[in-house]
């Protein structure tokens, strides 16, 4: 069970109670961030992606992953970063590990978003996920060994010019790639992806990767036989 905290927000002095989310380790267990009682939260201001996360052991499994960094959003307006402790030691689940086969977070913000990416990144079997060293033209860009992702958060489906663009990028650095969006693919998109063989998927609010065309359900297809 995710541990609780009270938390009383700096600005408005309000009381609140926390609970930290818990998200789906690759293996399957539930992993949340430890929360340290003897700190006080801080208000966010300008975000840093080192901040962003933090390194959470699975219990279950031994596995070292990144996790969003837990927040919590006051009514007054402030957003308060949780304090957290070391690794922890997380009691093994019963019937020991399990794959998942498709791990999900709802999404609410871009932030949400860019979890998703980075749990369905890991079902595929990328554990060293991080922010792209180069910054893609829109959207946000993730990566790891071997591959490059692009999401893109926003309202505006992706074009062409996204795909090409994610799509050099990749043949550069001799990686396979993917892209996220949210908001979907228009026409001529879908077109320049699949003669470039780039997969495209569509989160969910759910948090699921919908495949959205033939190189996405052939790249989905392996991951659920792996």
């Amino acid at each position: 069970m995710s541990e609780s905290l009270p938390v009383r927000c700096p600005a408005c002095r309000r009381s609140h109670r926390y609970t930290a989310q818990a998200y789906p380790c690759a293996c399957g267990a539930p992993v949340a961030a430890p929360l340290d009682p003897d700190r006080v939260p801080a208000a966010v201001g300008e975000r840093s992606w080192h901040e962003e996360w933090v390194t959470v052991r699975c219990g279950s499994c031994g596995t070292r992953g990144e996790w969003p960094h837990p927040e919590l959003g006051c009514p007054c307006g402030t957003v308060l970063r949780i304090p957290v402790t070391g690794e922890r030691e997380e009691a093994p689940a019963a019937g020991g590990p399990r794959r998942s086969t498709a791990p999900t977070v709802p999404i609410r913000t871009a932030r949400d978003a860019v979890t998703a990416a980075v749990l369905y990144l890991r079902r595929l079997g990328h554990d060293d996920i991080r922010r792209a060293d180069q910054r893609p033209t829109s959207g946000i860009g993730l990566a790891g060994r071997g591959v490059l992702a692009q999401l893109a958060p926003s309202a505006r489906r992706a074009t062409p010019r996204d795909v090409e663009c994610l799509w050099l990028t990749a043949m550069t650095e001799s990686a396979a790639c993917l892209y996220f969006s949210l908001s979907g693919y228009s026409g001529e998109a879908r077109a320049r992806a699949d003669a470039l063989d780039v997969p495209l998927f569509v989160l969910e609010p759910s948090g699921a990767a919908r495949p959205e065309n033939a190189p996405a359900v052939a790249l989905d297809a392996d991951a659920d036989a792996s």
